[in-house]
């Protein structure tokens, strides 16, 4: 015999005397043909006992990664052990087991005809049941291999159908080194009359379907594959060109986001729908029309006006709709299509006047005048629009209401699992962490294996966000937290208390300044301390008598109310708090504290009471100087730090100092002016909790985190900014670049979230307009953001009731703006806005530069615009 058929069969010998640890062995190796043919022959009673031990010893490593080749040689034993379909999929449905794909699938099926087992579509089907976001393709192409050569039908649900369009558009066969044409893929394909009208069915997937293939020329973006693939298959009647166009149409229709849509106008636009097709379906359109986003109003509106004879009155009942809108580009093609109607419907071009006449009030004041004037030459004089105030007025905000009471403390084991299930079941969010540590020290300090018992499943369930600690980020605790949790109920000896106790003396030099031990200069000093106070309380847990955090807050903003923090330390008797625990309390206590309270914490005689009264005779933490710094990218540092290589050439942000004389005990008032370095913004969100009463140092901290939702077009950088209002203390400018950022924010949510900021910030007299309105004016004027992007959120500010605020804003940005090289793009729409805020409030403001733009010849509209405030300022 060859040595490979002699180790086969003493392989075999050994599984069927009893031993399994050679066979393993193999699975952790990834050796999957030799596990296969290890477990040839094996009577069925034996492999049902080799089962069982398979189990118990794939849940020693079940945080193991299972990749193609380990994972395939599980899949192997798995199917040829286990006794049925549900207890295969318990193991082979875990997101960290990932066979490799039809390879995997070739293999089990000879595994499972040798071995007469008939359940293979059924652990398919319970294998992609438990399918995630997260889902690899090759476990797409694992079970739909599986299901193809089975004859079963594939699953339909969402996720199974974004993975098949994955699978479309990354296959795991390829031919000479090449992928065939995506054409070709589908047509191929068993599941495409399954999973085609599926794709009009499922939220948001028209962004996959926008996928580009490979081609020659990389410096160009190349064309949607997908679309142009249904098309052809249309023209060939591989697909149903009907089911396709009325796919679109409704898909249309029910709405998404709009990058999500774009997939159906562009397969509208391959298929090409003639007039009849169009006519056909000419209610849809107009529905469309006046409904859909702007690009796919867009798209029903030419295709409407190429139809060469279409019935009026439907088209001017959707324009009495549409002209609504604030599309500008749409209504001002709608407005000349209605002018072309009524030359031609000379019987009817008053009634089409007045339906011209109804954008007269559009909130655009280029299409007002240019309505107005189509409207009076078909004999329709608008009534003239009337500004909502005539006299001056400033904002109308209410008065901010006061922080409100801290949610009651966690008293009991169940309600301390759900809300640590809530934390650890999503994308990690950290906002009700404080609370819930609390918690956990009270209970675990009263019985800690039963807390371990009830918490265990949890850390089990936990979403693949808190799996592990994300290297590339200095900023995730995701690892820390977790450990935290898994501290509770463990002994002194432990080596988890070795690892916490070696991790607090790494971070905190008691006889130096700062205590607080820089051990990455990427991660922010506020950051610095959440990460000490987890290993402290990781540390001491499960220690008899604890009575929870001193610094747990007492407002939802983060205060600690001092005579809370008073009664805390009293209760302690002359047991010491944790420092971290103690600092943090501090550090939460509000700047005045009546003199009543040091009085009654002198009395404690406690070394705790003794740090609290000089906190409250120094004054506690002082207010850092602010400075703003421009950052240039170093394309050297690139080399070792991916944040200097992606970020802009240019960004303004702040450096932190303590003022002169100051020791920086903590470091909490150093920081330089440099990029942030992590990703994982939910970590951002607890920082205003930790330094409730300084505004501008944690305004500085989260920065380039908001600079980056402007200038690189980041997702969720600004949602911190309703929090940092609600902090205390001088916001300086910080505060200022964090607004003017925000505004200018790429994505929706980002400018929402700042334009809360902005009013709770105006409401609480908080809010410096022309500090923030320079700083915007000097980022826009150097084109470090775009300011078409502010325009939005600025209207809407002073539509909600801070006119005044806004154009004291715009008042100031304008300056820089017009006296740049290059006016940016988006200069006479904030004219516009500046002209309305001014004319409704009725203050007038010098801009400096703008009388000069005014008094040029032409008529551009940018000149049009800084005509327009002028002549609104001369008014005033």
């Amino acid at each position: 015999m060859t040595r490979p058929v002699q180790s086969t069969v003493r392989r075999r010998r050994e599984l069927a005397a009893g031993g399994t640890s050679d066979l393993f062995d193999l699975v952790s190796s990834g050796d999957a043909d030799s596990v296969a043919a290890a477990l040839e022959g094996l009577p069925e009673q034996r492999r049902r006992e080799i089962g069982v031990e398979l189990t118990a010893w794939f849940k020693q490593h079940r945080d193991n990664w299972w990749a193609a080749g380990t994972g395939t040689a599980l899949a192997a034993a798995v199917v040829g052990c286990l006794p049925t379909a549900a207890q295969a999929a318990a193991i082979l449905g875990r997101p960290s087991v990932n066979p490799h794909g039809r390879r995997a699938a070739e293999l089990i099926r000879r595994t499972a005809q040798e071995r007469g087992v008939d359940w293979l579509v059924d652990l398919a089907h319970r294998i992609a049941a438990r399918f995630r976001q997260d889902t690899w393709v090759g476990r797409w192409h694992f079970i739909a291999a599986l299901l193809h050569a089975e004859g079963g039908a594939p699953p339909t649900d969402d996720r199974c159908v974004q993975l098949w369009l994955t699978g479309v558009e990354a296959p795991d066969r390829f031919h000479q080194g090449q992928p065939a044409p995506v054409v070709d893929r589908l047509r191929d394909d068993p599941f495409l009359a399954a999973m085609l009208p599926r794709l009009f069915e499922v939220d948001g997937i028209g962004v996959q379907m926008m996928f580009v293939a490979p081609h020659d020329n990389w410096d160009e973006h190349g064309q949607p594959a997908l679309p142009a693939a249904l098309a052809q298959l249309a023209t060939e009647g591989v697909v149903d060109r009907m089911m396709l166009l009325d796919g679109s149409i409704s898909r249309l229709l029910r709405g998404d986001r709009p990058a999500a849509l774009r997939a159906f106008t562009t397969l509208l636009d391959q298929l090409a729908p003639t007039p009849a097709e169009v006519t056909d379906r000419v209610t849809d359109y107009l529905r469309l029309l006046v409904d859909a986003p702007a690009p796919v109003a867009t798209m029903a509106q030419k295709a409407l006006r190429k139809l060469p004879e279409l019935e009026l009155e439907p088209i001017l009942d959707a324009a009495r709709q549409m002209l609504t809108r604030p599309d500008k580009t749409l209504v001002r093609t709608q407005l000349t299509w209605l002018d072309q109607l009524a030359r031609q419907h000379r019987d009817r071009a008053a009634e089409i006047g007045e339906v011209i006449a109804v954008a007269a009030d559009h909130p655009a004041v280029e299409l007002r005048e240019r309505a107005a004037a189509l409207a009076a030459r078909h004999g329709v004089e608008p009534a003239p629009v009337i500004p909502a105030l005539t006299r001056p007025r400033g904002d109308d905000l209410s008065p901010p209401a006061p922080p409100a009471p801290a949610s009651d403390p966690i008293n009991d084991v169940d309600e301390l699992t759900e809300e640590v299930a809530a934390l650890l079941g999503a994308p990690y969010e950290g906002a009700p962490l404080e609370r819930i540590l609390d918690g956990l020290v009270r209970l675990a300090a009263a019985d800690g294996p039963r807390v371990r018992a009830a918490l265990d499943p949890v850390i089990e369930r936990r979403h693949w966000s808190w799996a592990n600690e994300h290297r590339w980020d200095p900023l995730c605790l995701c690892e820390t937290v977790v450990e935290v949790f898994r501290s509770a109920g463990v002994g002194r000896t432990d080596r988890r208390r070795e690892r916490w106790e070696k991790l607090l003396k790494a971070v905190h030099r008691p006889d130096a300044v700062p205590e607080l031990a820089v051990t990455d200069p990427k991660v922010p000093p506020i950051h610095r301390l959440l990460r000490a106070r987890l290993a402290e309380i990781g540390a001491y847990l499960d220690e008899p008598g604890q009575s929870g955090l001193l610094a747990l807050p007492t407002s939802t903003n983060g205060l600690l109310d001092p005579m809370a923090l008073l009664e805390r330390l009293t209760a302690l008797g002359h047991r010491e708090p944790g420092h971290w625990d103690l600092t943090q309390a501090l550090l939460r206590l509000p700047a005045d504290v009546d003199e009543s309270v040091a009085a009654k914490v002198a009395a404690l005689g406690t070394a705790a009471g003794q740090r609290l009264a000089g906190w409250l005779r120094d004054g506690g933490l002082p207010q850092p100087v602010i400075r703003s710094r421009t950052v240039t990218r170093d394309p050297r540092r690139g080399n070792r730090h991916w944040e200097w290589a992606y970020m802009p050439a240019e960004r303004i942000l702040v450096e932190l100092a303590p003022p002169t004389g100051t020791i920086d005990r903590y470091g909490l008032l150093t920081a330089p002016a440099t990029p942030l370095g992590g990703d994982h913004s939910g970590w951002v969100h607890l920082w205003p909790s930790l330094l409730p009463s300084h505004k501008g140092a944690v305004t500085a901290y989260a920065l380039p985190l908001v600079a980056g939702a402007a200038d690189m077009d980041e997702r969720g950088g600004a949602t911190v900014l309703p929090l940092l209002a609600e902090v205390g203390g001088p916001g300086g400018v910080a505060l200022d670049l964090a607004v003017a950022y925000g505004l200018a924010a790429r994505h929706g949510p980002d400018r929402v979230a700042t334009v809360d900021a902005l009013l709770a910030l105006a409401a609480a007299g908080d809010f410096d307009a022309a500090g923030t309105g320079e700083q915007l004016g000097t980022l826009a004027a150097r084109q470090l953001v775009k300011l078409s992007r502010v325009v939005e959120p600025l209207r809407d500010a002073a539509q909600a009731g801070a006119p005044l605020t806004v154009w004291r804003l715009l008042a100031a940005a304008l300056p820089a703006v017009l006296a740049a090289p290059t006016p940016p793009r988006g200069v006479p729409d904030l004219l516009t806005l500046a002209a309305e805020t001014a004319t409704t409030t009725g203050v007038r403001i010098d801009v400096p530069g703008l009388a000069d733009l005014a008094g040029r010849s032409g008529s551009s509209r940018v000149v049009t615009e800084a005509r327009r405030l002028h002549k609104a300022l001369s008014e005033t």
